[in-house]
């Protein structure tokens, strides 16, 4: 029987990480190619390469007219420049109409630029005059108004690096430069197993003692947000025959396996003993540090990870971001996330007590007050789930510091959105 260690003895969750990652670092199984319309979400597996000019000409920016710079640069409010209007860009057609010297061709947004103009003056800055004179009242510096061919991106360039998670605004840059379809890495197949007795599906009211499955739709969720493939395997029956058959068969069909509940060490916690059995190295990790999710395993049977999950609902989502998300990124092809945006400094709303010898994760929520932001601690305890639904992030508190001052500045780790 696996024993978890005592309190001295559980690694820090960054021990946890180190020791788990000598025996086992997350890779791609492969790629596949899709059109661009079902391209959002996936992790490009090549670089996206430019096979022409965006744009393809020079165009205008704003409705208005295409001049010489030169032509207005003595342009004032009061002392206009008369030009001669020539024609008229067309939208969807080619500029046919060159700018002569002290001449100009009324533009639209998007237009192609005429020849020998290299700016546009905006429709408010001109007054129209009898004969077919445009005034013009204010000067241009050469390429205002105008994006010039290739400005935004040039042929054989590099649009979008490999391991980029597509975006709306990247699916659109790869319909504006012409490429239809990308190789992007097959999504991550992970096995997602709830046991315990006392656990029913959502649908059933739960008898005495008993709980609904939380754990399967809340990871099933994070998976989702990280570009994986979440296979539900159900409620396991607490029997350590069906909970071995359960992970064997989770192993050999899945690149990943979370197991939530079963992991404390009790006489019918049988997940660690399971996974023994299984193959090898085996369990890696049992018990880490931290506050919520001591008992979380982290364990590898023949290539494959399995984590072991505390049944309480926010503790194992709180594991799956400490130790799960960045395996997943890893298993999906992700590059790691640029820190912008991820982590925000804020004031501590009140005095929090902390776990002390634990790591301990403190789920806040932000308040603007002023010019400042300050972090309001949902206190309660790892069984409230409403604490994580009403928190915008956590103030990871490491361990041997007892409490948190008030007015303490704070980082603020944010929930993906």
């Amino acid at each position: 029987m696996f024993a978890m260690p005592g309190l001295s003895t559980l690694l820090t969750p960054e021990e946890a990480k180190a020791r788990f990652a000598r025996q086992y670092t997350p890779r791609p199984r492969g790629t596949e190619r899709v059109a661009l319309e079902a391209a959002f979400g996936r992790i490009l597996a090549r670089d996206a390469v430019a096979p022409e000019d965006l744009p393809e000409f020079d165009r205008s920016t704003v409705d208005g007219y295409a001049v010489r710079s030169e032509d207005v640069a003595s342009a004032r409010e009061g002392d206009p420049v008369a030009l001669t209007l020539a024609g008229e860009v067309l939208m969807g057609e080619a500029a046919e109409t060159p700018v002569a010297p002290a001449g100009t061709v009324r533009i639209p947004t998007g237009g192609m630029l005429p020849a020998g103009a290299d700016a546009v003056v905006m429709l408010e800055d001109v007054d129209l005059r009898g004969d077919g004179i445009v005034a013009v009242g204010r000067p241009v510096r050469p390429g205002d108004n105008i994006i010039r061919r290739a400005e935004d991106v040039r042929a054989g360039d590099v649009a979008l690096r490999r391991g980029v998670r597509l975006r709306p605004q990247d699916v659109g840059l790869l319909a504006a430069i012409g490429i239809v379809a990308v190789e992007v890495f097959v999504r991550p197949r992970v096995a997602v197993l709830a046991t315990g007795d006392e656990v029913v599906p959502p649908s059933r009211r739960p008898g005495p003692a008993q709980v609904r499955d939380a754990n399967t739709y809340a990871i099933a969720s994070l998976i989702r947000q990280e570009g994986g493939e979440p296979r539900p395997y159900g409620i396991v029956e607490d029997t350590y025959e069906v909970l071995l058959h359960a992970l064997a068969d989770a192993r050999a069909s899945c690149d990943l396996v979370l197991v939530s509940g079963g992991t404390s060490v009790g006489e019918k916690d049988a997940v660690a003993r399971a996974i023994g059995e299984l193959g090898q190295p085996g369990v890696i990790v049992h018990g880490v540090s931290i506050k919520p999710g001591k008992p979380t395993i982290l364990a590898v049977v023949d290539g494959t990870p399995i984590v072991g999950l505390p049944g309480n609902p926010v503790s194992g989502m709180v594991i799956f971001d400490v130790f799960v998300r960045a395996m997943l990124r890893g298993l999906a092809g992700a590059e790691a996330p640029r820190a912008f945006g991820q982590v925000v400094r804020a004031r501590m709303d009140r005095r929090v007590p902390s776990a002390g010898v634990r790591e301990d994760h403190v789920r806040v929520y932000l308040e603007t007050r002023g010019e400042a932001l300050w972090a309001v601690p949902l206190l309660g305890k790892s069984g409230i789930i409403t604490t994580m639904t009403r928190a915008d992030g956590v103030v990871v508190v490491p361990p041997g510091q007892e409490t948190v001052d008030q007015g303490a500045e704070v980082d603020v780790h944010l929930f993906p959105p």
